[in-house]
């Protein structure tokens, strides 16, 4: 599966806790959450250090601020916006491998999660198991 029909899948599957996901699938749809999310806070972070630092008149550094508050503000919206996807992913990457998506709850213990990481990383069943058909798109 590629960046664009994992990102479709998972879109189009907003909610759906149920099933299976492959690999590629939950990988490149968290990949695209990432740079999504990522890259406006980023960009917010140059930004604000571009307004730290300007010079007297202090009128650039106002604008930089500005676009830095901004930003950040796109860059949280949209980690809000992904995040029920997200979850939903990460549910069916998990059915993948045989385990109940109830493991997420994994992600509120610290350390812990490198457990849930661990599963996601992993191959899933060969075959048929409990959640569902093996995904054909691995």
């Amino acid at each position: 599966m590629g960046f664009g029909q994992a990102v479709g899948t998972c879109l189009s599957k907003y909610g759906t806790f149920s099933g299976r996901a492959s690999r590629s699938e939950f990988w490149w749809f968290y990949l695209f959450t990432a740079l999504v999310s990522g890259i406006p806070i980023f960009l917010g972070g140059i930004f604000l250090g571009v307004s730290s630092g300007s010079s007297t008149d202090g009128s650039a550094g106002g604008v930089s601020l500005v676009i830095a508050v901004l930003l950040y503000i796109i860059g949280v919206l949209a980690s809000l916006a992904f995040l029920i996807p997200s979850l939903a992913v990460g549910c069916r990457r998990l059915h993948d491998r045989g385990t109940s998506g109830w493991l997420q709850l994994l992600l509120l213990v610290p350390c812990a999660n490198i457990v849930l990481l661990i599963f996601w990383i992993l191959a899933g069943t060969e075959g048929d198991n409990v959640y569902g058909p093996k995904p054909t798109n691995a």
